[in-house]
């Protein structure tokens, strides 16, 4: 991979070199927990939702809204605001069958010069573009979604010619279209895995600040926003991804110190146990992948016209050729949207149509084409439920 020198250390580029926009100035950034001003006439925290109603009724009533309403209903008052931020709204939406997914793609212009996030119901339809990502431009952070809510941690900038690893984490409201700051990780890092499993969010591996290779992992409790040290991997790896599946956190791909070219190993954690244990079955230098149906889907760089699933139930991998319908292209990004699985293309090709894979078709109906893609070309995607 192309790198740099900085006080020679090599600083490998990672995998995932995202450029964010400088943040805009007048841009909302505020600390977990420190809402907008507004008036307190009508922010009293034990004032009812909608007057003349129980709450629990008023609930119901607020989880029936659209959701490109919620960032208006969000600036009403504080109880509005507290609940929209909650995970109880997103249960009351979930109970009324309210739920919408909405796919966030950071796209990058024809150029390459510029990014932004922009948002994809299930129609293709956009929405909305997002306020720019907080701090200096950035590239090698992690991406995760936790409790309806888009994490963007760590990476490293550079800044008159000089490399920075970050702790940082931001975190944007899909629900208010804001971005707020959590607490800062335990280790500066970039170029390092994370997932969200059982409701907390764990970051592995990666380069330090001092670009040496990491083993340290960490996990981020939402309810006490802070970093815990966990039990380090038994290899310092890097340029690695994770995901969680049935309760585990997996960390696959990238290199380790241990292993000549791209590893194969993969490093599972239980969370019950606090153990680390490890599999030699993983795939090497993969290029996209995403969780669908408590399923792994992955792409490999060496061979893109196939999808590796992998099955958490019995360790196994299948593989499923990728037509050449829609495109010739060999790069891919992934995004899901209502349980099918989408393959953008990298080369941001205007007549390319979408591919988009069914796993719970018919035989031999898998695989179809649609108009549902970003403007730009794909670097990376979460979808959120709200």
């Amino acid at each position: 991979m192309p790198g740099f020198v900085r006080e020679k250390k090599r600083i490998t580029e990672p995998n995932m070199c995202l450029i964010t926009s400088p943040v805009m100035q007048g841009t909302p950034i505020h600390s977990k927990g420190n809402p907008h001003p507004s008036s307190p006439a009508i922010d009293e925290l034990d004032s009812p939702l909608l007057p003349g109603l129980p709450d629990d009724v008023a609930k119901c009533c607020l989880a029936l809204v659209p959701r490109s309403t919620f960032p208006s209903m969000g600036s009403v008052c504080k109880r509005w605001r507290s609940f929209i931020q909650s995970k109880e709204f997103l249960t009351e939406r979930k109970i009324a069958g309210m739920l919408e997914e909405w796919l966030y793609v950071l796209t990058m212009d024809s150029e390459g010069k510029e990014s932004h996030w922009e948002v994809l119901d299930c129609l293709g339809q956009r929405h909305r573009l997002l306020p720019s990502m907080p701090g200096p431009e950035k590239v090698g952070f992690g991406i995760t979604v936790l409790n309806g809510k888009l994490l963007v941690l760590a990476g490293y900038s550079v800044i008159n010619g000089t490399a920075s690893a970050s702790a940082d984490v931001y975190q944007y409201d899909s629900c208010l279209n804001s971005w707020s700051k959590l607490a800062d990780l335990n280790v500066a890092r970039y170029d390092f895995a994370c997932a969200e499993v059982n409701g907390v969010v764990y970051v592995v591996g990666g380069y330090g600040a001092e670009g040496e290779s990491l083993s340290t992992a960490e996990v981020y409790d939402p309810g006490t926003d802070k970093w815990t040290l966990i039990e380090s991997l038994r290899r310092p790896r890097w340029g690695c991804f994770a995901c969680g599946l049935n309760g585990k956190l997996y960390v696959l791909g990238g290199r380790s110190t241990f292993t000549i070219g791209n590893s194969r190993f993969v490093d599972v954690y239980n969370p019950e146990k606090h153990t680390w244990c490890e599999m030699k079955n993983g795939c090497v230098m993969v290029t996209a992948h995403a969780v669908l149906e408590k399923k792994l889907f992955c792409m490999e760089w060496k061979n893109q016209r196939k999808l590796a699933i992998f099955n958490p139930d019995d360790n196994s991998w299948k593989m499923v050729p990728v037509p050449l319908t829609g495109s010739t292209s060999i790069g891919f990004r992934f995004g899901i949207l209502d349980g099918k699985l989408l393959l953008f293309s990298v080369e941001g090709d205007p007549g390319y149509h979408t591919l988009l894979y069914d796993p719970n078709a018919a035989p031999g109906s898998e695989w179809q084409t649609c108009d549902i893609k970003p403007s730009g070309s794909c670097l990376c995607s979460v979808t959120i439920k709200a």
